[in-house]
């Protein structure tokens, strides 16, 4: 679950660290100005995009194998048995 959350985290920071690359190509990144004036908007929209775009891509490649069923971890005898697929 942590992988999950740190690649969506990961997704949303994507366009803040372009336009922040994009700021110090261009030598603009010396003002905090280009920062409070920049396209905060569209790079929280971009952002969200690419989070949704992540989500649906997980949803999609992660899915169950067809006609199996999970069984959960289990404790048999003292030796812990892995969940797995049946």
């Amino acid at each position: 679950m942590l992988r999950v959350i740190l690649t969506q985290l990961l997704l949303f920071l994507l366009p803040f660290l372009g336009f922040a690359i994009w700021l110090a190509i261009n030598k603009k990144a010396q003002t905090s100005k280009n920062w409070r004036e920049g396209p905060m908007v569209w790079l929280v929209i971009a952002g969200i995009g690419l989070v949704i775009a992540g989500l649906v891509g997980l949803a999609t490649i992660e899915g169950l194998p067809e006609g199996q069923v999970y069984k959960p971890a289990e404790l048999r005898d003292g030796v812990l048995i892995p969940g797995h697929y049946e």
